[in-house]
């Protein structure tokens, strides 16, 4: 009897999460600047290099860690299972998509960003006048 375990297809991994938020391969490859087909052939292979899954990771908004680490399986059942026992036996389930949250979060978070980027750029343009 074999004990092998299941390989760790990192390429079938990035093609999951990026089907699950939504991305097409062109989108991924516009962002990464390279070409769709080369984005297959990225999802096609088991080993990805480091630097690469590091902005491939950006894009996907996602850790490398957590792309090598996904497990769809545990990810369903993470969230088929969910519920709430703080109302006594009522169970609440997930009733969302955990990862439209997160980009939710995400497109809060860069608002918030650009708004502080712009006041600091207001700020300097009224030191620069000052020292006119």
């Amino acid at each position: 009897m074999s004990t092998a375990t299941k390989p760790n297809h990192v390429g079938q991994k990035i093609a999951r999460i990026r089907e699950l938020r939504g991305l097409k391969q062109e989108s991924l490859a516009y962002e990464l600047k390279v070409s769709q087909q080369t984005v297959s052939k990225i999802e096609q292979s088991e080993m990805v290099d480091e630097e690469l899954l590091e902005q491939i990771s950006k894009v996907l908004g996602v850790s490398a860690e957590g792309i090598k680490n996904f497990n769809e399986d545990a990810v369903f059942n993470y969230f088929n299972n969910f519920n709430d026992n703080s109302a006594g036996t009522f169970n609440h389930h997930c009733t969302f998509n955990p990862l439209d949250k997160l980009v939710e979060l995400f497109e809060e978070h860069k608002k918030l960003y650009e708004r502080l980027l712009q006041s600091e750029r207001e700020k300097l343009e009224l030191l620069k006048g000052k020292q006119d």
